[in-house]
């Protein structure tokens, strides 16, 4: 009888766990979404050139405006590819660490980024007028700096050390590489300085055209795989008793990260520790089921990028400090901090 009422009132205090879980998951959506659609009509605003929020709207969907079409041109394009690409590296970030079962993997980090950068440079300075097909060859970029990774680190097994420390050391070797190439141009070619600063500054409606569609394939992909992320947490061989055909997932998944680490990278340049700290965030706001972390994380993703970008125009005024900076600064520390505070590093 005693075991009983024990075993009813666990059951009712993991219930009541699940269900503070779920409120508070449901508040973070919708608080971040809040948050982001504040970001935007305040970074729209935030310059020169000012107009309300009626105006806003009123030149936007009713009659010629001006100063509303000046803005539409010059910072809805910057703003929607801040808000893409974080969206993208910061989602990428979260199936790294599922696939390599790595708290620390993130694309900045371990040389996809730099990957993807590198070749985009190299299509941007020899061949220009692929522009549009840029993305793509970022991704082969990015294929080739996780093949390597995940080749070198591999040793009867995937040890997260190891594949920190080779993906430092191939994140060295191709941001050498396009910093070379950038070099060689003179340092004043606009399109592959951009990329190799991670500059967004000068983004037209072609650069937001460009990056869309494979942002939209890329996180669409990711949500379909959302619960396969969940099952690859769990110990191969359990996962293979499910059913599951572990090496296939693993691959497939890893392509849809390298697709919107690459793409984000062609467009926006190289963003290191945007897909670090956003997932671990995410975990702390609605827990680490990949079906809400996902989604959670595009918006959380989203957030912070236009929020670094927001705070570049602003800080040194007139003067601007690129997004990709900022993100360093604020995640070099913490970096450190989930270094060590995982267990798997303590030793």
């Amino acid at each position: 009888m005693e075991q009983q009422v024990e075993q009813t009132d666990l059951l009712k205090q993991d219930q009541s766990r699940k269900k503070k879980k779920t409120v508070r998951a449901v508040l973070s959506f919708v608080v971040m979404s809040v948050l982001l659609v504040l970001l935007f009509f305040a970074a729209v605003n935030i310059g020169s050139l000012k107009v309300s929020f009626p105006a806003l709207l009123k030149g936007l969907f009713v009659e010629y405006n001006g100063d509303v079409a000046t803005i539409y041109d010059l910072r809805f394009p910057r703003i929607f590819i801040s808000m893409l690409a974080g969206a993208a590296i910061a989602v990428s970030g979260v199936l790294f660490q599922a696939v390599l079962k790595n708290p620390l993997a993130d694309p900045g980090i371990i040389g996809i980024s730099s990957g993807a950068s590198f070749v985009a440079v190299i299509i941007t300075a020899v061949a220009p007028g692929l522009f549009f097909f840029t993305p793509i060859f970022a991704f082969l970029g990015g294929v080739l700096a996780f093949f390597l990774v995940y080749s070198l680190s591999w040793k009867g097994g995937l040890s997260p050390l190891r594949i920190i420390l080779v993906g430092v050391a191939v994140n060295a070797m191709f941001t050498g590489l396009s910093s070379a190439a950038n070099s060689m141009n003179g340092g004043n070619m606009e399109g592959v300085a951009a990329i190799v600063n991670g500059n967004i500054t000068m983004k037209t409606w072609d650069d937001v055209y460009t990056l869309l569609p494979y942002v939209a394939v890329g996180l669409l992909l990711a949500v379909a795989f959302s619960g396969m992320c969940n099952l690859l947490l769990l110990e191969d061989k359990t996962a293979r008793s499910l059913g599951i055909n572990v090496n296939t997932m693993r691959i497939l998944i890893s392509l849809v990260a390298v697709l919107l680490a690459s793409i984000s990278t062609a467009v926006a340049g190289a963003i290191s520790f945007l897909g670090l700290i956003v997932p671990h965030m995410g975990r702390i706001l609605v827990g680490s089921d990949h079906k809400a972390l996902v989604p959670f994380s595009m918006l959380l993703g989203a957030f912070t990028f236009l929020l670094a970008d927001t705070l570049g125009r602003t800080i040194a005024s007139p003067y601007e400090v690129s997004a990709s900076i900022l993100m360093s600064v604020i995640g070099g520390p913490c970096f450190i901090i989930l270094l060590r505070r995982s267990k798997k590093y303590a030793n």
